[in-house]
Order: C-alpha cells, then sequence, then structure tokens
C-alpha cells in the first residue's frame, strides 16, 4: 500500500511541475503573441497610408503629410540617440524631443481624422486642411532644426578632434626626423672648403 501511494506522490507531483510548465508557456504565449499583434496593427496602419498616399486629391496630400511627419520625426529621433550614445550634452534636447513626438502623434491623429473624412464625403474644409498644413510646416521646420543644430555640433567635435590630430602628427613626424650632428657639419664644410681649395689654380 505504501509503494502505490508514494507511486501516486510522484506521479501527482510530477503532472503539478509539468501543469506549472504548461502555464508559464501559455503566458508567455499570450504575450509574445500581444506584441506580435501590436506590431501587425502598426505595419498595416503604415501600409495603408502608404497605399492612400499614391492616389489623388486632399485626401493623399494628406496622407503624404503623415508620412512625411513620420519620417522628419523619426530622423530626428535618430539623431538625438545616436548623439545620447556618443555622450554628448544634450540638456533638455531629450525631453524637447519627447514633446515634439507627442505633439506629432495628435497631428497625425487630426491628419488621419481629415483623411478619411475626405475620402468619405465629397464637401471640403479648405479651412482646416490649411490649418493642418501650416502644423505641419511648423513641426517638420523644428524637427530640421534639431537635426542641423546636431550636425552642426558634430561637425564642430570632428573638426575640433581632426585640428588636435593635425597638430599631433606634425609634432610626432618632427620628433622623428634625425637631428643633423653637428660634427657631422663641420665635416661637410671642410670638405667642401678643401674641393674648393684644390679647384683653384
Amino acid at each position: 500500500m505504501d509503494a502505490i501511494s508514494e507511486l501516486l506522490l510522484i506521479v501527482l507531483v510530477v503532472l503539478a511541475f509539468l501543469l506549472l510548465l504548461t502555464g508559464v508557456g501559455v503566458y508567455f504565449l499570450v504575450k509574445v503573441g500581444r506584441k506580435a499583434a501590436t506590431k501587425a496593427k502598426q505595419a498595416t496602419t503604415r501600409l495603408t497610408t502608404h497605399v492612400n498616399a499614391m492616389g489623388t486629391g486632399d485626401a493623399a496630400e494628406v496622407e503624404r503629410l503623415r508620412l512625411d511627419l513620420r519620417r522628419e520625426v523619426s530622423l530626428t529621433r535618430q539623431a538625438v540617440d545616436q548623439a545620447q550614445r556618443q555622450g554628448w550634452g544634450l540638456g533638455d534636447l531629450p525631453h524637447l524631443l519627447a514633446d515634439l513626438t507627442r505633439q506629432a502623434d495628435v497631428h497625425d491623429a487630426q491628419l488621419g481624422m481629415y483623411a478619411q473624412q475626405r475620402r468619405v464625403s465629397p464637401y471640403v474644409d479648405h479651412a482646416t486642411l490649411g490649418k493642418l498644413r501650416e502644423h505641419q510646416a511648423k513641426l517638420t521646420a523644428m524637427c530640421a532644426r534639431l537635426r542641423a543644430d546636431l550636425l552642426g555640433h558634430q561637425v564642430h567635435h570632428a573638426g575640433s578632434g581632426i585640428d588636435d590630430l593635425h597638430a599631433r602628427t606634425d609634432l610626432e613626424l618632427e620628433a622623428r626626423r634625425s637631428t643633423p650632428d653637428p660634427l657631422d657639419e663641420i665635416d661637410e664644410l671642410y670638405r667642401k672648403t678643401m674641393e674648393e681649395r684644390r679647384d683653384r689654380p
């Protein structure tokens, strides 16, 4: 009887362990599935925007504005990230970029709503479209200014590094030149003097 109860206990422990492993596996599968669904939704949204931007009319123009804004924000984020990786003092620039990104997301949503309404309704709201273009121009100009400032700093840092390297190279090459031996110079002068005396009649 004891052998059967021990065997039953071992089987129950193994089943509990397998059940625990199954639960952990299901949890990670659900987590990975959610991430994949989010990525697929973002990819679908981007693909839809690209397809809609290929058309003509106000809706397609607004979709192109959305693509342009996303590209500008992405390029600016990459420039800031690269500057942070290189250890530059950026001050409040990362926070400013975060605020700019949030505002760009709000503007992107407004552009999306306008494009959707424009596709389904024949009535045109030119005043709103003008405001959206104005906001778009401001946001993209801010992104371009941030990138230009970062690039200017990068060129300045690179220039000072090149100047320093150039000066060090000159010093090293000068140090490697052999200094003329004064005795060799005296010997050379003596030899020339003797040759000149021989050449005289």
